[in-house]
């Protein structure tokens, strides 16, 4: 698959799937599976295995890799896969290898956890993640407002395969300038932050935008992106209300609940288990019977 192609995808819904655990706690493959393949039935065209909603920092090096070997059979070609990657170069390089050589279209590199980041070491690190693989397209995941336009221009120049920035940044000037300071045509720009804040990067730039609640309802999260995409603002934001209850159930407490609440609705839907790692925490029962009428609204449950 051609960059072109790639970029053309991630302007679009960008699903982030759960992983699902079995009654002992292990990666259920064969579910994951499932959840991949009613994503792409569903019309998504890009899947990333080990994202945030996938609990990437609660997965051990080989569950990460069985979760992208089982995202790409169950893809089939049918979808872009976008494999994240992280912690240390070291790893984060292995990691990508692996998603190369297992058939993954791109690599997806996770915002570095290090307490001391400067710009250019910044640039240094992802740089280094996308040279070890030049024939994938990379996405930068950047999360960290001191992150410049010079920094990603930088980064550009140096390595050619960085193809999208998911910027998740709650500021949409922030992100605008960011974007103009970059140049528009350098990157796909992703609005990293869901659907909620979706409508106000797509306002200032953004084509695409990543989702947790597309595992629930596909359908929700491509009826506003097609809203987004011809400049329906209107129609866009009929979507926003529909699903905000869902969206802030999930952003309680510092998003707390982030992975909780969209692995409950799949759990309520029979689709997995609505278990969770530390340090998330299944969901109280009021929180279940809240997200049960959200669920029933939406013609669900």
């Amino acid at each position: 698959m051609t960059f072109e192609e790639q970029r053309r995808r991630l302007s679009g819904v960008v699903a982030i799937p759960v992983t699902p655990f079995d009654t002992e706690g292990a990666v259920d493959g064969e579910t994951y599976a499932k959840l991949v393949d009613r994503l792409i039935t569903g019309g998504i065209e890009v899947v990333t295995p080990n994202g945030n909603t996938g609990e990437f920092y609660a997965l051990d090096e080989g569950e990460a890799r069985q979760c992208l070997e089982v995202t790409v059979e169950a893809a089939a070609g049918r979808a872009s896969v976008l494999a994240g990657v992280g912690h240390d170069v070291a790893s984060a390089t292995r990691a990508a290898q692996h998603a190369r050589d297992t058939g993954a279209d791109m690599i997806m590199i996770h915002q570095p956890v290090h307490p001391y980041i400067s710009g250019a070491g910044w640039v240094d690190y992802h740089a280094a993640i996308a040279a070890a693989v030049p024939e994938l397209g990379v996405v930068i995941y950047v999360r960290n407002p001191a992150i410049s336009g010079a920094q990603l221009c930088a980064l550009g120049e140096t390595a050619p395969n960085v193809i999208g920035v998911k910027y998740a940044v709650p500021d949409p000037v922030r992100f605008g300038s960011v974007a103009r300071d970059t140049g528009f045509e350098r990157f796909v720009w992703i609005a990293g932050l869901a659907e909620l804040s979706a409508p106000g990067y797509f306002a200032v730039g953004a084509t695409g935008f990543t989702s947790g609640l597309v595992n629930v309802d596909p359908a929700i999260s491509l009826e506003m992106f097609r809203a987004l995409s011809t400049g329906d603002f209107p129609a866009a934001m009929v979507v926003w209300e529909r699903i905000r209850p869902f969206e802030e159930l999930r952003a309680a407490n510092g998003n707390a609940n982030n992975v909780s609440v969209v692995k409950d609705a799949l759990g309520q839907l029979g689709l997995c288990r609505p278990d969770v790692r530390p340090p998330s925490r299944p969901l109280t029962g009021a929180e279940r019977e809240q997200l049960f009428g959200l669920l029933s609204s939406w013609g669900l449950s």
